[in-house]
């Protein structure tokens, strides 16, 4: 295999809605989620034993240690019956971590998409979605990209049509949201507040981006503690800087406002910049 290179896209959560837990443990959701550009890069080179994964900030994971991509690796080489080479995987990381963009998830996907390039061209996309949920419940969808109806555990996906040109500007704050404990207080709940996924299936088919804009919805941000309601006031901001709406992503802490007009969407993310250095300007992506 020659060196390969593919981006790894972030993924938002247009709406996101938890239906109960399940018996496994596992949460059963209803999300309209979409791929945008801001992007990791992946880079795949083969060696001659091993696996290797190296970071642009210099970290360096031996391979008896297993990753996510490890284990994505062999779980593609096994589907695909045939011996794991030595692989060396560099990530240039450019999306948060834990920021509830699925950058990890994304990393894994363009990794699977290379080596199903690179080794098993004829691989079906909805086999290698398979062998991505062996590794996490999000990378069905980061493997397919574009504007897709998530359900069950993220990993029965149904395509819709992608969005309007828009903008989005995405604002992480400088702190975490562990999400184990907000599904635990989701659990211990009553949500009131669920998003109009079906609605917003409907906007999305009618090409309404106001419509989209208008249906925007978390069931997490209810159940924030007192301490992440630093998101409310980067909504409040984004909705003052011109956003039709704005929302947390995920298990947050990230949000992001869609913008209509770039120009609009560029003038927010430099005045949110002053405060958060982990503003980004970003545009949909299609389905791979």
């Amino acid at each position: 295999m020659k060196r390969m290179t593919q981006q790894a896209p972030a993924k938002v959560n247009l709406a996101l809605d938890i239906l109960g837990r399940r018996p496994d443990g596992y949460h059963d959701m209803r999300m309209v989620m979409q791929t945008v550009s801001l992007y990791d890069t992946v880079t795949v080179e083969e060696t001659a034993a091993g696996f290797a994964l190296h970071t642009t900030g210099g970290d360096f994971i031996p391979a008896g240690k297993k990753t996510l991509e490890q284990q994505a690796a062999e779980a593609f080489f096994a589907a695909a019956g045939r011996p794991a080479p030595g692989l060396s995987v560099t990530l240039e990381k450019r999306t948060p971590a834990y920021a509830g963009l699925g950058g990890g998830s994304a990393d894994v996907a363009a990794l699977l998409r290379i080596l199903r390039d690179a080794y098993c061209p004829g691989l079906s996309g909805a086999e290698l979605e398979r062998i991505g949920f062996a590794v996490g419940s999000d990378m069905p969808f980061c493997v397919r990209g574009g504007t897709a109806l998530a359900e069950s555990r993220g990993e029965v996906l149904t395509d819709l049509r992608p969005l309007p040109e828009c903008w989005f500007v995405l604002c992480k704050p400088d702190f975490g949201i562990p999400t184990p404990s907000l599904f635990a207080l989701v659990d211990g709940g009553e949500l009131k507040h669920r998003p109009d996924t079906g609605g917003m299936a409907a906007a999305l088919e009618a090409g309404d981006l106001e419509g989209v804009a208008a249906r925007l919805g978390n069931v997490f941000e209810e159940v924030l503690p007192p301490a992440c309601h630093e998101v409310f006031a980067i909504k409040r901001r984004l909705l003052d800087l011109g956003a039709l709406n704005a929302v947390m992503s995920g298990s947050g802490p990230t949000v992001f406002g869609i913008f209509r007009q770039r120009r609009t969407a560029e003038q927010a993310a430099k005045a949110l910049k002053e405060d958060y250095a982990q503003t980004f300007l970003a545009e949909p992506v299609k389905k791979f």
